[in-house]
């Protein structure tokens, strides 16, 4: 197969330089969910789009989220009224319009335990009824987020069997968003920003930028090219400071721990663990689909040079270890953590504030040089973020580009829900029925790129890759022929996320070597 050519970007995402066009309207600086974000938009508003990363999707903080799509929960009960409506109108496009496929209805509890007064009892269930308030203005259906109710002791010890239940007066249950997983959520909007005509490359990194000019090496093969752009984004999260002067930022760690899920056995539901002396904030203990729990968050501020990927420190583990303690019956001890992880927060700097404090909202800016800058903000908000980047930069540069339509376009696999729960029930094999929660419509897609690429039969690629490690072949091919993956790395770190846990990781080595050798050896390869 040839490569493509300038003028016919691949539909598939692309590592290297390789054919890069040199002239477009729009360059985006960064694929991270905002980044990837912002290509679509672009891209879907009529412009060229040639959206780079010196790594990888989802490199930096986008992968190391709690995988939630929150309904703005946190920013009402700090009375920020304008950031949690934004999070609740945003979370309802991505679970009923725009990705349907990758999110599902999450239910919460905060346990009435021992040490939790009455009052704060009081103020949680306030906190529930809250957020179902902002569900219900921002038009999110009760079938897709239904309402929040006080349940019994007895109740609680049958949705969340773990629990300490000594002195246990109940719970109040709520709803909230669960992505399948954040960085297949960037991979998909990446993918879709590139079938609809974005170039969309990574391991292409940006030596220099300004607002119509940008300078990139290939990561891969060392060589260098120079793209003159319309307009230029920088969508580089907590780097973004790297490319442009007048932006400053006050990172914060945000550490989530891993646990397996026979740690605490029986538990389907996220739980609010209270954190001691505060009154509206908790550590949540996260199910997920694959057998893990995440435990976290914390909010630490990081000071001197940003690392390529953070590390948790024991003092954080320690912390989120003992906070959960508290709540569950079993002991929680260092060893049952075969997994942590910590992303980097790009909060703008107030000068003045903790950066537990420091506010979420996302601000545009734009640069002596014309680049215009998105930073702040969160993971579920991240197509209004996009929406209002390109925007700026489409009157800065004074580019004939249509509206905005990202709000009503859907996701690369998008589906009814209650559609695809069907289809994977009578997929007929636990692979395919996977293939079907992991990619949605795209399943059949996903499995006839790995036959063509692989040669194997269909059963083979439904398989396993490795004893105890849930993620089949046909995930690791297509990772690698239209995901842009290029090493182990990209395979077990961002396309799967096996990386979380490093012994998951070791065993899945070889069958990622495996596959990266047979692409790159097929007669089809791109």
């Amino acid at each position: 197969m040839t490569a493509p050519q300038p003028d016919q970007p691949s539909t598939r995402i692309t590592p290297g330089l390789a054919d890069v066009p040199t002239e477009v309207d729009v360059v985006v600086i960064g694929l991270g969910v905002t980044g990837a974000g912002v290509a679509l938009d672009a891209v879907s508003r009529g412009l060229t789009v040639l959206a780079v990363d010196a790594h990888d999707l989802a490199f930096g903080t986008s992968r190391f989220s709690s995988k939630l799509v929150h309904g703005g929960l946190r920013y009402l009960a700090s009375g920020q009224i304008g950031i949690a409506h934004e999070s609740a109108v945003e979370r309802g496009i991505l679970m009923e319009t725009t990705a349907p496929h990758m999110t599902r209805p999450l239910p919460s509890i905060i346990p009435l335990s021992a040490g939790v007064s009455r009052p704060m009892g009081t103020l949680a269930g306030a906190g529930f009824l809250g957020g179902d308030l902002l569900r219900r203005a921002a038009g999110t259906s009760g079938d897709t987020l239904p309402r929040p109710r006080r349940l019994s002791a007895a109740e609680t010890r049958r949705v969340a069997p773990p629990l300490r239940t000594d002195g246990l007066r109940g719970s109040y249950l709520g709803w909230d968003g669960q992505l399948e997983d954040d960085a297949r959520l960037v991979t998909t909007i990446a993918r879709t920003a590139a079938e609809r005509g974005a170039h969309v490359r990574t391991h292409a990194r940006v030596l220099t930028a300004t607002g119509r000019e940008v300078a990139l090496r290939d990561e891969l093969t060392g060589g260098t090219t120079t793209v003159t752009s319309r307009t230029v984004i920088n969508a580089a999260g907590v780097w973004a400071g790297d490319l442009v002067d007048d932006v400053r930022l006050r990172p914060s760690r945000g550490t989530h721990l891993v646990l397996r899920a026979g740690t605490l056995p029986g538990l389907d539901v996220a739980v609010f663990a209270p954190i001691p002396g505060e009154t509206n904030r908790f550590v949540l203990v996260l199910p997920q689909p694959d057998g893990q729990l995440y435990v976290g968050l914390t909010d630490e501020p990081v000071d001197g040079p940003i690392p390529d990927v953070a590390e948790p420190t024991e003092v954080e583990i320690g912390f989120l270890l003992d906070v959960v303690a508290a709540s569950f019956a079993r002991p929680l001890r260092r060893e049952d953590v075969v997994g942590a992880f910590a992303g980097l927060r790009p909060l703008l700097d107030s000068g003045d504030d903790s950066t537990a404090d420091l506010s979420r909202k996302h601000a545009v800016l734009t640069s002596t040089t014309g680049v215009v800058t998105i930073v702040g903000g969160k993971l579920t908000t991240y197509r209004r973020m996009a929406e209002d980047a390109v925007d700026a930069a489409v009157a800065h540069a004074r580019l004939a580009a249509g509206p905005c339509v990202t709000a009503t376009l859907p996701l690369a696999g998008a589906a009814p829900r209650e559609a695809l729960a069907d289809r994977a029930a009578k997929a007929g094999h636990p692979g395919a029925a996977r293939l079907v929660r992991r990619y949605g419509a795209d399943a059949g897609l996903a499995l006839t790129a790995a036959v063509e690429a692989s040669g194997w039969e269909e059963d083979a690629l439904l398989a396993p890759i490795a004893e105890g490690i849930p993620t089949v072949w046909a995930e690791l091919f297509f990772g690698v022929t239209h995901e842009g993956a290029a090493d182990v790395a990209d395979l077990l770190d961002r396309r799967t996320r096996i990386g979380l846990i490093p012994a998951d990781r070791a065993l899945a080595v070889p069958a990622a070597q495996r596959v990266l050798t047979a692409v790159s050896e097929s007669p089809l390869r791109r």
